[in-house]
């Protein structure tokens, strides 16, 4: 990654940018979005923002095309305000906090993201979702070292949590280009997670498989 990334968080990005970083998130499949999905299955749904739509204020029956990071950020905005309300008298609800970080992580707003899901994990330092999460947007942000760190806190309360330890394998193979450490959290995924559905089993091992592949050619 680029010094502006490593140094902690990404300044001043282009939409192209952070369309791009969404596009890698899909081609992961599941990477850091989930494959076993994270706070977001808990009720909480991703923002009509983060897909294809019309930009506000077009004619109806407009093409539709990509919203604009301003777009985004004004839909974030508006579907977080009554949460907000809410947190303005329960300033430390952690369950409210982690909403807030959903809406924002799924518009692309990965900083502002990362700040509710900060003070969620500060109101409740064993929520190992919200926690998975800030770490999903630390990586976004550039931060893959604080990213890896928040995963292995979260798997300090929970050691069996298996999004956290299926994105540290990614963050390992994809930011710190470590295939060995990849498939090591994704083989105790597989051992501590015994009963996983068939499906998600299979796209863990295809990743083991993939990752030998690539230390081999090191």
């Amino acid at each position: 990654m680029a010094n502006e990334a490593e140094s902690g968080v990404a300044k001043g990005w282009q939409a192209s940018q952070v369309y791009a970083m969404a596009a890698i998130c899909l081609m992961f499949g599941v990477a850091l979005g989930y494959l076993f999905r994270g706070s977001e299955s808990r009720g909480v749904q991703a923002s009509p923002a983060a897909q294809t739509a019309s930009a506000p204020g077009a004619p109806a029956g407009a093409p539709q095309q990509m919203p604009s990071l301003d777009d985004m950020k004004r839909m974030a905005d508006k579907q977080a305000e009554p949460l907000l309300a809410k947190l303005k008298t329960d300033p430390n609800n952690s369950a409210l906090l982690n909403q807030v970080g959903l809406i924002y992580k799924a518009t692309h707003q990965f900083q502002d993201a990362a700040g509710y899901f900060q003070k969620a994990v500060d109101a409740d330092p064993k929520n190992v979702a919200a926690r998975t999460d800030l770490a999903s947007c630390l990586f976004y942000n550039g931060d893959s070292d604080r990213a890896i760190q928040q995963l292995q806190q979260s798997l300090s309360y929970d050691p069996k949590d298996a999004n956290s330890l299926f994105n540290l394998g990614m963050i390992r193979l994809q930011a710190k280009k470590d295939p060995a450490g990849a498939v090591t959290a994704w083989q105790q995924l597989l051992k501590l997670n015994p009963k996983l559905a068939s499906d998600k089993k299979a796209a863990v091992e295809k990743l083991i498989a993939q990752a030998r592949k690539e230390k081999l050619s090191e």
